[in-house]
């Protein structure tokens, strides 16, 4: 590959009709940094999380008042009208869903007020990626937004139940976007701020044992409604941080839990209520919730913190987002990411330096990586994830709008679910994920669809050129120019071994 194609290809997301990295590709990459939008049309136009949030706990809150009649042995009130919308739902592809639950009565007034909040949850997700893949293929920082892509799969959440599938794209529109070009640790704590994260890895429900909400729940011999939440302190030090083996214990990740009890979600956490007593808890909002805090000095990797209050788990942010096991951390996958599926270790050495040197700057670890050899090695080195081979193939045939729903039955069909990676480690950066013979035929089939559907006349040929200019091996270029139709050149650019790599 050449380094006009690299720049393109390995650092941006494809090429688009008539895009050139100019006459020098690094310092093109650099320019982008001033092009980059963290809030383009596409995204402002959608609901905030607040809003969202705000929805859901609305609509929470009349479940519980519902469930709370009928234990009382009333006849359970109509939801608003509003609920009262058809019933069919569509799941995350655009084909009926079926239920999972247990057969219920559906003139149920619970079972509606939940159908019509599931259903509008997966409204604002079909319309945030749709937003979130138009921004991709239309931006002229293709290079940035990788880099949001490559932070949002690290900070992962899973839109799979609930309180999540409305919100999973705000924390990427909300979190990630406006720090990508910022310091790692604003990132990080705005991130672990982010409702998304706080409810989908359980943080809202945590609390203290020796709090003042958790001696309540123990003398009103209710002790499970005082349990202490680790999942989102053991990510945090496993997966946000620290990466796993890096020296912390069991005891570092309770004592870390300890310190965050209090961090929840107004009005979709623990502590409804009197836990909220003076802050603003908006609904949807980030609070600190001093009945739910454990109070107590932390030890947490050998360190003392003795912080009071929402203080004592940002201090330990701090300590983790400039920790060394941080930067190595970040540096491996980044360089995973951009220079082979067997990060290089020079090269996650000299971003791990960048990392400590600048204070957790990304930009500057971003220039370590533009400037690095290893990322401008003319073999590929990476084989392309599903969400990278659609957007390159979407901004190849220089498409301007989205179908609603389009993105979301593509992605699942092949196999890459936009902010469904079902688990918190986010999804696999490794040919091995990807490569496989049916997910290679699934890419083949997609390919065909979107030849047809291309309505603009396009020489494949001539676009091949543009898009991997100095990179257009000779059976390509011969194997589109004997292609039978038009779309048929099409589909085989799309399907080319220097399109499924990068």
């Amino acid at each position: 590959m050449a380094d006009a194609s690299i720049a393109l290809n390995r650092f941006g997301m494809g090429g688009r009709p008539g895009d050139s990295p100019g006459a020098d590709p690094k310092r093109g990459l650099l320019a982008q940094f001033d092009r980059y939008e963290a809030r383009p049309q596409a995204i402002a136009a959608l609901a905030p999380g607040s809003t969202i949030a705000r929805e859901l706990s609305e609509y929470l809150q009349q479940v519980r008042q519902l469930q709370r009649d009928r234990r009382q042995g009333e006849t359970p009130a109509r939801p608003d009208a509003e609920m009262m919308a058809p019933a069919q739902m569509q799941d995350m592809a655009g084909a009926p869903m079926t239920e999972k639950a247990p057969q219920r009565d559906q003139n149920d007034p619970v079972v509606q007020a939940q159908r019509f909040a599931r259903q509008q949850g997966r409204d604002h997700y079909a319309k945030a990626v749709s937003a979130r893949a138009l921004c991709a293929v239309m931006s002229p920082a293709s290079f940035v937004e990788r880099l949001v892509h490559f932070w949002a799969n690290h900070f992962a959440v899973s839109a799979d139940k609930i309180t999540i599938v409305g919100l999973a794209g705000t924390l990427e529109f909300e979190a990630v976007r406006p720090h990508v070009l910022g310091k790692f640790r604003d990132m990080l704590h705005a991130v672990e701020r982010h409702p998304a994260m706080l409810l989908y890895l359980d943080q809202a429900q945590s609390i203290g044992p020796n709090s003042m909400a958790g001696q309540i729940a123990q003398r009103r011999q209710n002790p499970q409604r005082a349990g202490l939440n680790e999942n989102l302190a053991r990510e945090i030090l496993e997966l946000h941080t620290l990466g796993v083996r890096t020296g912390y214990g069991q005891a570092d990740v309770t004592e870390f839990a300890r310190a965050m009890t209090g961090w929840t979600v107004a009005g979709l956490g623990r502590g409804r209520g009197a836990a909220f007593a003076g802050t603003d808890g908006i609904p949807g909002s980030f609070v600190f919730a001093p009945r739910l805090h454990e109070p107590g000095a932390r030890t947490i990797l050998g360190k003392s913190w003795t912080q009071e209050g929402e203080g004592q788990a940002a201090a330990v942010l701090d300590m983790l987002a400039a920790h060394p096991a941080t930067a190595r951390h970040i540096a491996t996958k980044l360089a995973r990411h951009f220079a082979g599926d067997e990060p290089p270790a020079s090269l996650v050495g000299r971003l791990e330096a960048a990392f400590l040197r600048s204070g957790g700057d990304l930009p500057t670890v971003y220039r370590a990586l533009i400037d690095a050899p290893e990322c401008w090695v003319a073999a590929p080195v990476k084989f392309k994830s599903p969400w990278e081979w659609s957007i390159s193939a979407l901004r190849a045939l220089g498409t301007q709008q989205l179908p609603s729903m389009a993105m979301n039955g593509l992605l699942t069909q092949l196999g890459q679910p936009v902010w469904r990676p079902g688990s918190p480690a986010g999804w696999d950066d490794v040919a091995a994920s990807w490569a496989g013979p049916d997910a290679v035929m699934r890419r083949v089939e997609a390919a065909e669809r979107m030849a047809q559907r291309t309505r603009d006349s396009i020489d494949a040929r001539e676009r091949a050129a543009q898009l991997f200019p100095g990179a257009l091996s000779e059976a390509t270029a011969q194997a589109i120019a004997r292609s039978e139709s038009p779309g048929q050149g099409l589909a085989l650019m799309l399907v080319a071994p220097e399109f499924m790599r990068r």
